[in-house]
């Protein structure tokens, strides 16, 4: 890991069992970042990199790495797959959006929606939203009783263990935008007729309850940032900064993961393609 990484790894990672604030981020950082346009080439060459690694990744077949993207609305959690994951081969990339849970996945623990998505060994798993909706959407709106939401930190934290026992490597991002980027972006999503697909009337309704998500977002972020699965607070204000951040940080765990292309039990000298 370089320096630079290593320094934006130990700005932005949420230190077990240090109680951190929001509003202590600020959400337009761009320090330790260089010119916009620069960045921007930079990252592209990242995505190529994370590329790279994965394809080792796949072939190894042994590891996987699950990224975890959460923020509140129109924090930019598809622009970053797209901003980061674009050069990245299909075959070895899974996807989930985590939506309102199907009748099917209410018929059984909150967990097992998660569980079922969880990438397999060779894979890059990206969760859009998470099971940390059920300790923030859970909570705000009470969807479930005070009880169950607390239980639910160290549930949450046990299932991440148990990935992570079993050969998954674990990166958490929460996207951390201001109320003010947030308007503006709910407002272009209402200007612009090809983003009203993008709008949802209850987004409305959740960004009155700023001051609650926020809190929640911080006991999420004090609870569940473990040494098998550190949370990362990223600005998110500015796209191409959170694209720089987050894919560093997706780099530089590949390359600590180190994957090996298989070595294979033939010499390709004894073969002849005709």
């Amino acid at each position: 890991m370089s320096d630079r990484t290593h320094a934006l790894v130990e700005k932005y990672r949420v230190k077990p069992g240090k109680t951190v604030k929001l509003k202590d981020f600020d959400p337009r950082d761009k320090s330790g970042l260089g010119d916009e346009d620069l960045t921007k080439a930079e990252t592209a060459e990242l995505a190529r990199d994370i590329d790279a690694l994965q394809d080792r990744l796949y072939a190894e077949g042994a590891r996987s790495l699950l990224v975890i993207l959460q923020g509140t609305d129109t924090a930019g959690k598809d622009g970053t797959i797209r901003g980061v994951f674009n050069e990245t081969g299909p075959i070895g990339v899974s996807v989930t959006a985590f939506r309102a849970p199907t009748e099917a996945e209410l018929a059984h623990d909150y967990l097992w929606r998660a569980h079922l998505a969880a990438p397999k060994r060779g894979m890059i798993g990206i969760f859009n939203r998470s099971h940390y909706e059920d300790v923030l959407v859970g909570k705000v709106r009470e969807l479930a009783t005070k009880k169950a939401i607390e239980q639910r930190y160290e549930q949450i934290n046990a299932f991440e263990r148990m990935l992570t026992d079993n050969g998954t490597v674990i990166l958490k991002f929460m996207l951390h935008i201001s109320k003010d980027e947030q308007k503006e972006r709910l407002q272009e999503r209402l200007d612009d007729p090809k983003k009203h697909w993008k709008f949802n009337p209850g987004d409305l309704e959740d960004r009155k309850r700023w001051d609650d998500f926020q809190e929640a977002y911080e006991i999420m972020l004090n609870r569940c940032s473990t040494d098998w699965a550190p949370w990362y607070v990223i600005p998110a204000d500015r796209k191409w900064v959170r694209n720089a951040i987050i894919a560093r940080i997706v780099k530089a765990t590949l390359e600590d993961m180190d994957p090996k292309y298989p070595k294979q039990s033939w010499d390709p000298k004894d073969f002849t393609v005709d």
